[in-house]
């Protein structure tokens, strides 16, 4: 890709429904003496959240945008924590023989077996959105480059702004995502940092799974045990969207803030009208196509996974009423 392209697409600050690209990614060695595009494979994690078929959008136009240059095929699970169904997807992805895989790991521990399986068929791998284990990595002997925001930073930025409106001793819950997954600690720490800073006290961080029933049942839960509490700090807009619902059945609406992360579709009438406080855009169909670049680039150059580290950080911005779109 050259390099005007390339300022053009890190140096966009809106989210992008579709990415367009005018020139086309040049072909490895090995795919012109064979006559073929290099094939790219994305898996994803559960096609039922919003976030990633925004992904999938995103990777689709790009491909089609660049169709002469490589060819791709995207995958999904049906639920966040069928880490099982994800695993099976990527030793479908090594016996079709693709050229890179582009992967949103279900777990950062348990998908890395079946990474190195990958590596070891001859196979590039870039990680994107949620960071695999670096020490379990690094056990394995592997380098595998992440594509992805700062989500400490993002949750941080919600939290903060959330912050405002709270005060010393302010009870609040956390309602995380899968809990062995690095982005989810992430965002929890980044969630507590801002809650350390103004004095509020965390009187409950547990898993919604990424969903929206499970994320209700675990807000409505807090609100049961806790019934000061003033806000729920949501790991994404799924399980921020079961927040909301619960905040309504307990009778608590314009008494508990709501945030969440993502700034998927569903969750903008939520922040226009005030039962979710914030979001934090993180720009799925980015990450796709910086984790797609990434692969393309390696292949172009003939690298070794073992060629191969680093993090490119991707953008993720504090979205409230007054931002949204």
């Amino acid at each position: 890709m050259n390099s005007r392209i390339r300022r053009r697409v890190l140096g966009a600050a809106a989210a992008l429904a579709t990415v367009t690209f005018a020139a086309a990614m040049p072909l490895t060695a090995h795919a012109q003496a064979a006559g073929q595009k290099p094939k790219i494979a994305l898996v994803m994690k559960s096609l039922a959240n919003e976030f990633f078929l925004t992904m999938e959008t995103g990777a689709k136009d790009y491909q089609k945008h660049n169709a002469s240059s490589f060819d791709l095929v995207t995958n999904g699970i049906k639920n966040e924590t069928d880490t099982a169904a994800q695993i099976q997807i990527v030793e479908q992805m090594i016996v079709s023989k693709v050229d890179a895989i582009v992967l949103a790991p279900a777990d950062s521990k348990a998908l890395v077996p079946v990474v190195k399986k990958a590596v070891d068929a001859g196979i590039i791998v870039v990680n994107i959105d949620n960071r695999l284990d670096p020490d379990v990595l690094k056990s394995k002997d592997l380098n595998v480059p992440f594509v992805g925001p700062d989500n400490r930073k993002g949750a941080r930025q919600v939290g903060e702004y959330l912050a405002k409106k709270l005060k010393a001793g302010d009870q609040v819950g956390i309602v995380e995502g899968v809990s062995t997954t690095t982005n989810a600690q992430q965002r929890t720490a980044g969630f507590k940092d801002a809650m350390q800073a103004v004095g509020a006290k965390i009187v409950s961080v547990q898993s919604g799974e990424w969903e929206i029933d499970k994320g209700n049942a675990v807000a409505s839960a807090m609100l049961n045990e806790y019934p000061g509490m003033k806000a729920l700090l949501c790991g994404n807009d799924n399980m921020a969207i079961g927040a909301v619902s619960a905040v309504r059945a307990a009778g608590k609406q314009g008494k508990v803030y709501v945030v969440g992360y993502d700034n998927i579709d569903a969750i903008k009438p939520m922040l226009k009208d005030g039962r979710v406080l914030a979001t934090a855009d993180q720009y799925a169909a980015k990450q796709a196509v910086f984790g797609i670049d990434t692969a393309l680039k390696a292949l172009k150059e003939h690298k070794k996974q073992s060629e191969l580290s680093g993090v490119v950080e991707t953008p993720v911005v504090l979205v409230t009423k007054d931002s949204a779109k």
